[in-house]
C-alpha cells in the first residue's frame, strides 16, 4: 500500500484472469488430406491470374469435410480469395502469392473502416462465418500495396520518388504526391467520405474506387483460426484484421510494410475474444499490434469488447506503437496480458489512445518484461485527447458531463520495463471529468530526454523506477492530479531533479524513498505546498 492506495483492489473482481491463470485459446485441426492447386490448373509463373484455380481447390477441399490446399513454391499472382471451413492454405517455403494490381478484380464491397459500415474493395483474402480455418507455412503473402497507396514526394528517396513518377499515375498540382490513379486523386481532393451513411450505396462510390484500399487479410465472425510462419507484407492498407472472432492463434508470422505507408497497421484484434499473438516480427508503417473494438456510437450499440488476449515474445521494429489500445475502443478493452516483447524503433512503445466521443471502458490491462529502444517519442503513453487539443495548464474550460461518450481507462499493471532513447519515459493525460486511473507501474528504467509527466489522473503508483534524463525541464511534472504514489524514484544525479506540480486540483502526491529533494519542487497555478510529501 502506498500513500492510502489501496493497488491489490485496483484489479476488477469479476476478472478471473491474471499470470498465473491465463486465458487458453483453442487451436483449429484438420484432416491430413492435401490438395495441391496445380490440381486446378493454377500456374506459379508470375503471369498467370490463379483465382479461380485456388478458390476452386478452397471450396473443394471444404466440400470433402476439410484438409489442406498446398501452395507449392512458385511465384502465384491471384485477384481476391475467400476461405473456407475446416481448411487450411498451406504455403511451402518459397512460396510467393501475390495479389493482382489490377483493381477490376476487386470489387466494392461493405467492409468496416474504424469500426463504422463503409465502402471498401474486397480484401484479397477475406472469411466470414468460418469455423477451423487456418494460413500456414513458410511462404509469403503480399498485398500489392504499392499499387494502391498514394505517397508523398518527402517520404520517399529521390531516386525511389523519380522511379514513382516513371511507374505511371498522376501527381497532384503541387508536385508532392503521387496517385495510382485518378479515382484515388479525385477522392483525396475532393475530401471524399467512405462511410455508407445517408442513404449511399456501393454504386455511389465507383467513381472513387480506386481510393477504397483493402485489408489484406479480413476475418468476420470466424472462431478457431491459426495463422503461423507466413510473411505477410505490403498491405493497401490493415494487414491482418480479425474481427468479432474468437479463438484466434497468430504464431511466428512476419508483418512487412513501408514506413510511409499510411494506415499500413500490422495487426488490428477488433471486437475479438481468446486471442494469442506470439513470436512474431513486425515492421510496418502504423500501429503494429493494435487492439480496437469499434468507434464512438456503432462501437457501443456492437458491444463487443476485446478481451482475454495474449500477446507474448513479439519484435517490432517500426510504427507508430509497438502494443497499442485504441483509439477506436468504443466497446471495451479487457484482460489482456502482454509480455517478453521487445519494440526498436517506434513513435511509441506502450500506447493507449482515446477521445471524448469514444465511451468504452479499458481495464485489467496487465503488462510486463518490455525492452525498448530508440523510441521517437513516448516510452510509456496514455492520452484521451487523441486527435484533439488539449487545454494549456490553468486554463479555463468547460468540463462536460460524464456520459456514456466519456471513455474510461483504468487497472492497467505495467512492469519490468527497460527503455533506451526517447523523448519522455511516463506520459499520462486523462480528461477532467474522467482521469486516467489506477495505473501501477514498477521496475522501470528509462533513459529518456524527459521523465514522468502526469495530467488530470488519480491514483497512479510508479514503483521502483530509475530515470535518466537529459532535459533540463522537470524530472516530473504533475498537473491537476491527485493520489500520486512515487515510491523507491532513483534520479540520475548528473541531471537536473526539480519537480513541477500544477493546478489546485493536485493533492495526495507522495515522494517515498526517493531520491528527490523537497526543496526543488515548485508550485504553480494554485498548487500549495501542502499537495507534496518527500520522504
Amino acid at each position: 500500500m502506498l500513500n492510502n492506495i489501496d493497488y491489490a483492489q485496483a484489479q476488477s473482481s469479476a476478472s478471473p484472469y491474471h499470470w498465473d491463470n491465463l486465458p487458453q485459446v483453442t487451436q483449429p485441426e484438420f484432416p491430413k488430406d492435401t490438395i495441391d492447386i496445380q490440381q486446378f490448373g493454377a500456374k506459379g509463373d508470375g503471369h498467370t491470374l490463379n483465382t479461380q484455380s485456388i478458390q476452386e481447390a478452397l471450396i473443394t477441399c471444404s466440400k470433402k469435410g476439410g484438409g489442406v490446399v498446398l501452395i507449392p513454391a512458385g511465384y502465384w499472382l491471384s485477384g481476391p480469395l475467400e476461405l473456407q471451413s475446416n481448411v487450411n492454405l498451406h504455403l511451402n517455403d518459397n512460396a510467393f502469392l501475390q495479389f493482382t494490381a489490377d483493381f477490376d478484380q476487386y470489387q466494392i464491397v461493405e467492409g468496416n473502416y474504424e469500426g463504422k459500415p463503409s465502402a471498401r474493395n474486397q480484401s484479397p483474402i477475406s472469411g466470414g462465418n468460418l469455423k477451423n480455418i487456418a494460413i500456414t507455412g513458410k511462404g509469403t503473402i503480399d498485398g500489392n500495396g504499392d499499387a494502391w497507396r498514394m505517397v508523398g514526394k518527402g517520404a520517399l528517396t529521390d531516386r525511389a520518388w523519380r522511379d514513382k513518377v516513371a511507374s505511371g499515375g498522376l501527381i497532384s498540382d503541387d508536385g508532392k504526391t503521387w496517385f495510382p490513379s485518378e479515382k484515388t486523386k479525385r477522392a483525396h481532393e475532393e475530401k471524399r467520405s467512405v462511410l455508407l451513411s445517408e442513404g449511399r450505396t456501393l454504386a455511389d462510390f465507383e467513381d472513387i474506387k480506386d481510393y477504397l484500399r483493402p485489408n489484406l487479410l479480413v476475418l468476420t465472425n470466424c472462431e478457431k483460426v491459426l495463422l503461423e510462419g507466413v510473411t505477410f507484407q505490403n498491405s493497401p492498407a490493415w494487414n491482418l484484421h480479425p474481427l468479432m472472432s474468437q479463438h484466434i492463434t497468430v504464431r511466428d508470422v512476419k508483418i512487412k510494410n513501408p514506413d510511409y505507408a499510411q494506415n499500413g497497421d500490422g495487426i488490428d484484434i477488433e471486437s475479438c475474444s481468446y486471442v494469442l499473438v506470439e513470436d512474431c516480427i513486425l515492421d510496418v508503417g502504423d500501429d503494429a499490434i493494435c487492439i480496437k473494438s469499434g468507434k464512438d456510437e456503432e462501437g457501443r450499440k456492437r458491444g463487443i469488447a476485446t478481451e482475454k488476449v495474449i500477446i507474448r515474445r513479439n519484435k517490432v521494429y517500426l510504427g507508430h506503437g509497438g502494443f497499442v489500445v485504441g483509439s477506436e475502443m468504443s466497446g471495451g478493452a479487457r484482460d489482456i496480458f502482454v509480455e517478453d516483447c521487445t519494440f526498436m524503433g517506434t513513435d511509441k512503445g506502450i500506447r493507449f489512445k482515446t477521445t471524448r466521443g469514444r465511451g468504452g471502458i479499458v481495464e485489467n490491462i496487465h503488462i510486463r518484461n518490455i525492452n525498448m529502444s530508440n523510441i521517437v517519442d513516448e516510452a510509456i503513453f496514455f492520452d484521451m485527447y487523441y486527435w484533439t487539443k488539449p487545454p494549456q495548464a490553468n486554463e479555463v474550460q468547460e468540463i462536460p458531463p460524464v456520459t456514456v461518450e466519456t471513455p474510461q481507462i483504468r487497472n492497467i499493471f505495467i512492469e519490468n520495463v527497460s527503455c533506451n532513447g526517447g523523448k519522455v519515459g511516463v506520459f499520462v493525460r486523462g480528461l477532467p471529468e474522467m482521469p486516467v486511473q489506477h495505473i501501477h507501474m514498477k521496475n522501470l528504467n528509462l533513459t529518456v530526454n524527459k521523465g514522468v509527466e502526469i495530467k488530470d489522473a488519480r491514483h497512479i503508483a510508479i514503483e521502483n523506477a530509475r530515470l535518466h534524463t537529459a532535459s533540463e525541464g522537470p524530472i516530473v511534472y504533475i498537473e491537476s492530479a491527485k493520489d500520486i504514489a512515487l515510491n523507491k524514484l532513483d534520479v540520475d544525479q548528473k541531471q537536473p531533479q526539480h519537480v513541477e506540480v500544477h493546478g489546485a486540483n493536485s493533492s495526495n502526491i507522495a515522494f517515498e524513498n526517493s531520491t528527490i529533494d523537497k526543496n526543488k519542487v515548485t508550485f504553480d497555478y494554485g498548487a500549495h505546498a501542502d499537495a507534496v510529501r518527500v520522504n
